[in-house]
């Protein structure tokens, strides 16, 4: 393993998130968002606002995309950072335009996307947005999740860069309400264009607004290597083997 790519995993699991730069080249990110500046966008799964652009199952709604997003260099990544049996189970494209007032507060990724609703035990808070469904696994699920966040523009504290509370995904559910400042930090997740953010979903992390009139697109992708119990499955799932 590269000595630069064991530091970023160890960041990973030990804080909960970790940023590396110069993932994708100018022309890469360029052919991206060119396709995506393509798509149809009235579809169900978009969603547009003044305040934010997105879209839901994103890999799926523009599947001639996959190819440039899964470059040799981001595969060598993820493997030697979270494994080479990981699949996609979520994918979502944001795009935050340059006046956005859209701000996040702190929370967890808690649920997941599956194919149906059923009664199994500990699959909890099921909820259905635009005929996907979707669940609060148990947590050995979502602990065994990593998400890469590709961002397609300069990123930091004034166009909404994610701002994290260091190993608070070691906490388990941990309620941003309880959150005692007394003894957390507040990190921000400043990030290049081209570069990448990886995070675990427990890791709390919030956005604030836009102030400096940028754009922040970002391609959020999840990834897993567990496969969901009974007749469940991810909705979203992309093999990559």
């Amino acid at each position: 393993m590269k000595k630069n790519n064991s530091i970023h995993r160890q960041q990973l699991f030990d804080n909960g998130f970790s940023v590396m730069e110069n993932i994708y080249s100018d022309e890469e990110i360029q052919n991206i968002l060119t396709i995506i500046d393509q798509t149809d966008s009235s579809n169900e799964t978009f969603r547009k606002t003044n305040d934010l652009f997105a879209i839901r199952q994103f890999l799926r709604e523009i599947p001639t995309v996959i190819d440039l997003i899964f470059t040799e260099n981001l595969k060598s990544v993820m493997k030697e950072i979270i494994g080479g049996d990981f699949f996609v189970v979520k994918s979502i494209y944001f795009d935050k335009p340059e006046t956005s007032n859209w701000y996040v507060p702190y929370h967890q990724d808690l649920t997941i996307s599956v194919d149906k609703k059923m009664e199994i035990k500990n699959f909890e808070l099921w909820t259905t947005k635009q005929n996907q469904f979707a669940v609060q696994p148990p947590i050995e699920f979502l602990e065994n999740i990593t998400t890469i966040r590709i961002h397609l523009d300069d990123t930091d504290e004034n166009n909404g860069a994610l701002r994290v509370v260091p190993k608070s995904h070691l906490k388990k559910i941990y309620r941003p309400e309880t959150i005692d400042w007394n003894k957390e930090i507040e990190t921000i997740c400043r990030v290049k264009k081209g570069g990448i953010m990886l995070m675990k979903p427990l890791t709390l992390h919030s956005s604030k607004r836009t102030t400096n009139n940028k754009k922040r697109r970002v391609i959020h992708i999840e990834f897993s290597n567990r496969e969901l119990p009974n007749e469940l499955n991810w909705t979203e799932r992309i093999n990559l083997n």
